[in-house]
């Protein structure tokens, strides 16, 4: 299993920020980081140096989202979509995509139930409950 440490995951993003300024060539998830990078221009900043984005402490900072946190997400939901993993979330995500009309929104929502998701499994001290995260995704896709 791929177990990227925080410094490696913000100078992979911050990598896939320096090549889409340039035109250089990207692998396939560095083509999906850099459609999310381009749906935060508000992260760009953050991206622009990888060795101040690893020496960064977000957590100083309350109020801030961490734009590499929030990234990391955005790419953990497309590939929890993508292979149907946990199975039910594919579904679960297009319908909130359909209901707000926007997969950008639809995984700011799917955030917020990941977050709760795993805050909940670090409470209790159990594995993350992929059933609840699902549930959760689809109680926001059918809310009126």
């Amino acid at each position: 299993m791929f177990s990227p440490s925080q410094a490696d995951v913000r100078r992979f993003l911050c990598g896939v920020h320096t090549k889409t300024q340039a035109g250089a060539p990207m692998e396939a998830i560095e083509t999906l980081a850099s459609l999310w990078i381009a749906e935060h221009p508000e992260y760009h900043a953050d991206l622009s140096s990888a060795d101040a984005a690893v020496a960064r402490n977000y957590d100083e900072t309350p109020g801030q989202t961490n734009p590499f946190l929030h990234l990391s997400m955005h790419l953990s939901i497309s590939e929890q979509c993508s292979i149907d993993q946990p199975r039910g979330i594919r579904q679960a995500v297009e319908l909130l995509t359909a209901r707000l009309d926007s997969l950008h929104d639809a995984h700011h929502a799917a955030m917020d139930c990941l977050g709760e998701m795993l805050w909940e499994s670090q409470r209790a001290g159990r594995p993350p409950d992929g059933q609840a995260y699902i549930a959760c995704v689809q109680r926001r896709a059918t809310k009126d």
